[in-house]
């Protein structure tokens, strides 16, 4: 995570501030502009893109992210079969 802050402070992404919704739809967004386009391989990059700019993110607000997923994981193995969801 340090080191994807350290990456994109020295390539200028954070010289603007951003809100954090909008710094969360440029996250998803390119993986979802190859996926509607077919493209596999830029998939595959953009969605490397994506935990990089989530980690960047985590670090920037000071987020343990390692420990949050660690967590999340637990809670998750004690979830019901595809709880909540309605689709």
């Amino acid at each position: 995570m340090k080191e994807a802050n350290e990456i994109a402070i020295t390539k200028e992404w954070h010289d603007e501030i951003y809100e954090i919704g909008t710094m969360l739809a440029q996250v998803h967004s390119e993986a979802l502009e190859a996926d509607c386009k077919g493209d596999k391989e830029n998939f595959v990059e953009e969605l490397a893109d994506v935990c990089i700019r989530v980690f960047d993110l985590s670090d920037l607000l000071n987020i343990d992210l390692e420990l949050a997923i660690s967590e999340k994981m637990l809670v998750n193995e004690t979830r019901p079969y595809k709880h909540g969801k309605a689709y």
